[in-house]
């Protein structure tokens, strides 16, 4: 399958982030937010960027199909769609909503282009410094004409990285002190800036618990084609059909194995 021209895939994003999103930036009204889920916002921006992504990346690739995140909200059968043949955009229209819907400025738009379970090509989007990166499987990640690559640590105490969600320290040493994990650790509620860290050499490793297509699979694509390394908790490879198994992210086959158990115990 040819894929579509990815400049013109980034326009778009850009266009929609700038016409659906930041306008509404710290401009939401009390009826602009609402709960689909338990702590599980979504805004009239998602809704407006997923409505406006969708159409137009249509448009781009004929007989493709849509997979968003407030789509699968409304029917999560979409999912099947990335068993079929048809080539299937996948759309995190706004991810990062509980820090966008509270005014702070880590949010951001993901897409990725998938057929047969496998991940094409992917964007990661910055709305508020409108930078994107675009990747293709076998050609690389790529912000502003430059070539990413992910800093190659393999010591996890200088390495600092995303924890969203539990991880399992290892027991205190002879001493009673607690050991060293790693040199740090943030959570920033948004896959798209925690990728970001990854890709332009801010952070080194992330952690995940949850997984949605929209959340990982144009990351996991950028992070692998700047040299990256990530597996399921198992050692399995990740592919946006997985639904369990958790997802580690390092800068290298060795990395990935010291952080494991720092960060997982005994947890599969």
């Amino acid at each position: 399958m040819k894929l579509p021209d990815s400049a013109a895939v980034t326009a778009i994003i850009r266009t929609v982030a700038a016409e659906e999103i930041m306008p509404r930036f710290r401009r939401l009204g009390q009826d602009d937010i609402r709960e689909k889920g338990p702590g599980d916002l979504v805004t009239v921006a998602d809704e407006a960027s997923e409505r406006s992504l969708g159409r137009q990346l249509r448009g781009l690739l004929p007989g493709s199909v849509v997979l968003g995140e407030e789509g699968y909200a409304a029917d999560p059968g979409v999912l099947s769609l990335l068993t079929g043949e048809a080539p299937v955009w996948i759309i995190d229209p706004l991810d990062g909503t509980s820090n966008f819907a509270a005014g702070r400025p880590i949010f951001g738009v993901l897409v990725a282009l998938v057929r047969g379970g496998r991940t094409l090509a992917g964007w990661i989007h910055d709305p508020l410094a409108d930078r994107t990166v675009a990747c293709e499987a076998g050609g690389g990640s790529w912000l502003a004409g430059q070539r990413l690559q992910v800093q190659q640590q393999s010591h996890p105490a200088v390495m600092t990285g995303a924890c969203a969600g539990r991880f399992t320290p290892p027991p205190p040493g002879p001493d009673g002190r607690q050991p060293l994990l790693f040199a740090g650790s943030y959570n920033l509620n948004c896959a798209a800036h925690e990728y970001l860290r990854l890709l332009t050499g801010e952070g080194h490793f992330s952690l995940y618990h949850r997984l949605m297509p929209w959340d990982h699979a144009a990351g996991v694509l950028a992070h692998a084609e700047a040299g990256g390394f990530a597996a399921r908790f198992d050692g399995s490879p990740y592919h946006p059909t997985d639904r369990d198994g958790g997802l580690l992210l390092a800068p290298n086959p060795t990395g990935w194995q010291r952080l494991r158990p720092l960060l997982l115990g005994d947890a599969a």
